[in-house]
């Protein structure tokens, strides 16, 4: 199965609005075109499949009954702007091969198996992330329908000329009867199983991420004639909370913290900088323990305002909860692992994926493929042929060997 993955995502890749990198952003041409090729190979693997409210890719393998619950697996379609090719397409693709293999048997498994592309995950376009994750599970937000994206066109608008009713999203949504689990394949985005020499992995939690953009204000002043005892740097101020974030953030197992963006005013080489915005975005696979660090942070950044004289002002603007995999279905990956010749070792997702959104439908588990150098959100984003084959064997026989939840 590797070497046909990985022809389809280069297929895949093939399809963006910019010919020099790869970038396919959500109700795009592109993403029609993306959303038809993944249709035909879905159809082509012995699935019916159509195009949802929401524009997810859905495609439907039946069980040995009709109208089974259903395992659901997949990915994301879309991408960043400038991307790496196998974030999301990898888990989409991987899963149409594998229900190809049970097709090309005859193997009808006593469950369903739905493939599902999700059309929006990355946030590109109108600035908020799992659209689509978010519609199958239940929890579109409709609010965010009035947002638009850097040309003026609102997201409502869009979806009509996609061919979408936005007053129709809910249609997307599944039942929680209807579903036994979200499993999800997909590439780490990270450098521990390759530094590890261990091809697949099984995932314990996706963080859960806090964001704040952050305004110091001191005041401006002429570069050789203030001393500097009697400045209000805004940037010196900055500079000490940033590393005040670093500090915080080092030495606690899965806690990172990262300042993003850092702008500086008046921006002269000869004029004290008297404003500073930055952004920090603070992640960890425990909620506990990120709330705790954007406490303390919170609190650091108002007492070095106050010791240097300066003002400050901190504006949360994102917050989500970790999610954390099940046990039941980690113990079943571990198996699959084991079954291939791979040892049972678990990590975190530092990066956030849609099954942050559909772990409010299932209990959800995910499975990560080594890439090199940890690369992603990169054109040097890549994972070996060979790789892909071990992780569509993993995944296949988690497949053959899935056992749902038993019912208390």
């Amino acid at each position: 199965m590797g070497p046909e993955i990985c022809r389809r995502i280069d297929e895949l890749a093939a399809i963006s609005e910019d010919l020099a990198c790869l970038t396919r952003i959500f109700l795009s041409h592109q993403q029609r075109q993306a959303s038809d090729l993944v249709l035909s190979w879905m159809r082509q693997a012995g699935m019916t499949a159509h195009t949802d409210a929401i524009g997810n890719v859905v495609g439907r393998y039946e069980g040995n009954l009709p109208g089974l619950p259903a395992l659901i697996l997949g990915s994301h379609l879309d991408t960043v702007r400038d991307a790496g090719k196998y974030d999301g397409m990898l888990g989409v693709v991987t899963a149409i091969a594998c229900v190809d293999r049970l097709n090309c048997e005859g193997c009808r498994p006593e469950f369903a198996i739905e493939v599902i592309g999700f059309s929006d995950e990355e946030g590109v376009r109108f600035g908020t992330t799992m659209l689509g994750s978010k519609a199958v599970a239940g929890t579109f937000d409709p609010a965010v329908l009035t947002r638009v994206d850097r040309d003026g066109i609102g997201m409502d608008r869009a979806l009509r000329d996609f061919g979408l009713d936005p007053e129709n999203i809910s249609a997307a949504a599944h039942s929680r009867d209807a579903v036994l689990a979200y499993v999800e394949f997909h590439i780490e985005q990270g450098p521990v199983l390759e530094m590890r020499g261990i091809p697949v992995g099984c995932v314990t939690s996706i963080s859960g991420a806090t964001r704040f953009e952050v305004e110091i204000r001191g005041q401006a002043g002429h570069a050789g004639t203030v001393p500097m005892t009697d400045r209000k740097d805004a940037l010196a101020a900055a500079a000490e909370c940033v590393l005040a974030i670093e500090t915080r953030c080092n030495g606690e197992p899965g806690l990172v913290g990262t300042v993003g963006r850092l702008e500086t005013s008046p921006g002269a080489i000869n004029v004290i900088p008297g404003l500073v915005r930055f952004t920090i975005d603070l992640r960890a696979p425990d909620n506990t323990q990120r709330m705790r660090c954007a406490d303390d942070i919170v609190e650091k950044i108002e007492q070095i305002s106050d010791r240097r004289g300066v003002a400050q002002t901190m504006r949360k603007i994102h917050d989500m909860a970790a999610a954390p995999c099940a046990g039941w279905l980690m113990e079943q990956i571990d198996s699959s692992l084991i079954g291939e010749g791979i040892p049972a070792f678990h990590l975190p997702s530092g990066a956030g994926h849609d099954g942050m959104a559909m772990i409010d439908l299932a209990d959800i588990g995910m499975i990560f493929l080594r890439c090199a150098g940890g690369i992603s959100h990169n054109p040097a984003e890549a994972i070996s042929v060979a790789d892909a084959e071990i992780g569509a064997n993993v995944l296949l026989r988690f497949i053959r060997d899935f056992q749902p939840k038993a019912q208390s």
